[in-house]
């Protein structure tokens, strides 16, 4: 019999955020809720940022009803990707960049509990406050964050951190700025900078220039690349990765869907400044793979700088055991 596939790693909001974030919406129109989020959703495909998309605090409350737990999930499974490529990395401080309502900074807490100081900077108040309201009763270092309005795009020197993370943040940054912001990030970071854009081409565009930038800084990359190289893909494809993330009742209301879960698409970089300890290069699962009766294909970016197809017969019981257990964005194991 074949070794059956284990069950997903669940990204869900924590309990204690998922509660704040109730509380919060005691009481406010499920109604008003949708249609502001359906507005957000068409300006934000518009290309328009947070500080026009969210205007006031009733749309900030839309936004964490219809999009934190997307985003959340998407940095959750970031970070413990980062955590298993780097597993010396134990991160005191940490600055968010484009914070909005401060999931990133929830999902860094649960990968590495031993932050101790967190600073979140974002252009929009409305997303300030809720992120001081979410975080009214979390652990100290997210209700004690320090939390600056800034514009990520002006010149002006930001907190250094062991972690600087900047989530669905690039994409509000007008294309002449992207660079500019990329090296402050950079400039701020003291262990591993992330980035995470949507996994949309136009996202993988944003996160390919930042890769290059980083290169040349004299980054190492942690993930999702196994290589230095020039990225292997050519148009139409882009790379890109999903993770499924379950919907609440309210959630289902809010965005007017009657399946229970979402897939949120999302492209990211990891890079670490020189000195840290990175597991060796491994191929990584680049699309579902395919699995028929003969065996499973799969696609992989390996550490040579190729992407190549790579069939595992069903007879060949040993990688096949292995490869049945494989997702969308893992490692392949190398022994």
């Amino acid at each position: 019999m074949d070794e059956l596939k284990p069950a997903p790693m669940s990204f869900d909001l924590p309990p204690q955020l998922r509660l704040a974030a109730d509380r919060l919406l005691e009481g406010v129109s499920r109604k008003d809720l949708a249609g502001r989020a359906s507005a957000i959703s068409a300006r934000y495909r518009a290309g328009g940022g947070s500080a026009a998309v969210v205007a006031s605090q009733a749309d900030a409350m839309a936004y964490v009803l219809t999009r934190l737990p997307a985003t959340y999930a998407a940095d959750a499974r970031v970070f413990a990707d980062i955590a298993e490529r780097v597993r010396d990395f134990a991160p005191r401080s940490l600055l968010d960049a484009g914070a909005g309502p401060g999931g990133a900074g929830w999902a860094a807490l649960e990968t590495w509990p031993g932050v101790a100081r967190a600073v979140l900077l974002d252009s929009n108040r409305a997303f300030l406050d809720l992120a001081e309201a979410l975080a009214a009763e979390a652990a100290p270092t997210l209700k004690e964050a320090e939390r600056l309005r800034a514009d990520l795009a002006a010149a002006g020197d930001w907190p250094t951190a062991d972690l600087v993370m900047a989530s669905y943040a690039l994409a509000e940054i007008a294309p002449s700025a992207q660079a500019g912001v990329v090296a402050r990030l950079w400039d701020s970071t003291q262990g591993v900078l992330v980035l995470i854009e949507p996994g949309t081409p136009a996202g993988y565009q944003r996160i390919l220039a930042a890769r290059t930038q980083l290169i040349e800084a004299g980054a190492q990359l942690i993930a999702p690349c196994p290589h230095h190289a020039p990225c292997p893909l050519n148009a139409p494809d882009w790379c890109h990765f999903s993770q499924r993330l379950a919907r609440s009742r309210d959630h289902r209301i809010a965005k007017g869907a009657e399946t229970p879960f979402e897939d949120e698409k999302f492209i990211y970089l990891a890079a670490a400044r020189p000195g840290l300890a990175v597991e060796p290069p491994a191929p990584r699962v680049l699309a579902p793979p395919r699995a028929g009766k003969p065996g499973i294909e799969l696609k992989l970016c390996t550490p040579s700088g190729a992407a190549e197809q790579r069939f595992v017969a069903k007879r060949d019981k040993a990688a096949y055991a292995v490869a049945r257990r494989l997702d969308w964005g893992d490692l392949l194991p190398t022994s």
